[in-house]
Order: C-alpha cells, then structure tokens, then sequence
C-alpha cells in the first residue's frame, strides 16, 4: 500500500495474501482493484474459483509481492514468518490483520528481515459488519518498522474510504480486551442459551442480537486470539465476572 497506489500508478502494484477465508475473502474483494494479487493458503482447492484479479501462488510467489498481508490466525503467525522472512524482497511492506495486536506486532520485528518495512493492522470489522461496504468503517494502524504508515493510512482513507485509527499495539489490546473481548464473550454466553425469542423482544434485545449475529460465524480461531492471546483480556474477563456474580447474589437474596 504506497504511495504509488494513492497516484494511481499505470502498473498494478502486486499484494501477496497468505490467508483466504472469510476475512482474506473480504480484503481480496476490495484490493483486487488496486492491486495484482497473489494468494497462497494451503486449504485453496487447486480448482477453486477466485475473483477477478486474484489468482493463486506458491508460498515463494506471494512473498515475493510488493506488498505482503498476513490473513492468519495468531497461533500460526510465528511459523508463518519463518516460511515468508527468506522469500520477501528489500522494501517490500507487510501487514497482519489480527484481532490481537502485541504478539504478532513483536513476532513481525523479530521475525522479518530489516529490509522490509512492518506495519501492524486490525480491521475493526469483518464480513458481516462490510456487507455494506468499507466506506466508514475502523481499522487500527500501529507502527512497528520502517516509514510506511503514514503512506498506508493515506490509502486506506482515499481508496478505501476507511476510518484509520492510529495506535500502539498495547494501547491497542488494552482497549480491545473490552470492545471486542466482552462482546465475544456475551456473544459466546447468548448462543449458548438459545434458542432466542424472535417475538417479544425489545429494541435494545433486537440491536443485541444484532451484535451477536456479526460474531456468531466467526471462526473459533478468532474467539480464542481474542480472548487468550490479548495480554489484557484475563483481567477484563474476571472483573465481568465478578461483577455479573455480586450482581447475581444480589438479586438472588430475598429483599429485607
């Protein structure tokens, strides 16, 4: 995501993904426009049909892109970049798109070779909140190596028309322990009592639910990144906690 891409550049730059479910989907729909791009996921079907402008590549050939994204659950990240750091060339760009952003940002830094430039992403969205459109929507940028994130905020705004939100990695899972943390665990929670009334409900019931029907069909890989791999997830998972249980007691005991 350079400079060369805001301009316009008359050659499509190349995008590696490593990574093609339903969030490599996503990114792949929208990027294909700007970029010549390059997939490798090793669960791609030789036969699977991709979208105008995406095609499918060896592991080497997508690293070797000019911009490299890494679409991967967090538990894979590290043997991830060991695979990819010999292939990327000097200046190249790589990105991650987890939920969770201190251990991937310090794997990508210890990982990757100092020719490359490191930006740290998370996409605060997924397929069911873009359905329609990117236009408005969060992503958090947080720098890692190199100069390119004020080139990478420049391209998310104008080309894809994003809300950038400019961030450290701590800062970051500090604050995503509770906005993203509890609303997956209250998701979890409410799944699990369902069925769900569908017609004496509330406006707020129905927005809950709502909530719920954006993170219900994620892949369990993206609950268990978001609740064990953010260093500050445990603490804003017992305070819930135990609040819910005094709480609990309280309404339990019979009134004076």
């Amino acid at each position: 995501m350079s400079s060369h891409v805001v301009r316009r550049s008359s050659r499509p730059r190349s995008l590696g993904l490593f990574g093609f479910g339903a969030f490599g989907r996503l990114a792949a729909r929208h990027l294909a426009r700007h970029f010549a791009i390059r997939v490798f996921d090793p669960a791609l079907a030789p036969d699977a049909a991709l979208p105008p402008g995406v095609e499918a590549a060896t592991p080497e050939g997508a690293a070797a892109c000019d911009v490299v994204v890494l679409a991967l659950p967090v538990d894979g990240m590290a043997e991830a970049l060991r695979a990819v750091a010999p292939h990327l060339r000097p200046g190249a760009l790589v990105l991650d798109v987890g939920s969770v952003k201190t251990l991937p940002a310090r794997l990508m830094d210890e990982l990757l070779p100092a020719h490359v430039d490191v930006v740290a992403t998370h996409p605060l969205f997924g397929p069911e909140s873009a359905r329609g459109g990117l236009a408005g929507l969060k992503i958090a940028l947080c720098p890692v190596r190199g100069r390119a994130l004020r080139r990478v905020g420049a391209f998310l705004r104008l080309a894809l028309r994003l809300e950038v939100v400019a961030t450290t990695p701590e800062a970051h899972d500090r604050d995503a322990a509770m906005a993203q943390g509890l609303t997956h665990l209250i998701a979890k929670v409410l799944v699990e009592m369902g069925p769900l009334p569908e017609r004496i409900t509330t406006r707020s019931f129905d927005l809950l639910c709502e909530a719920i029907s954006m993170v219900r069909n994620d892949a369990p890989c993206v609950f268990d990144a978001i609740e064990r791999a953010n260093p500050h997830a445990p603490a804003v998972r017992r305070r819930f906690l135990e609040l819910t249980a005094a709480l609990g007691a309280r309404l339990d005991t019979p009134p004076a």
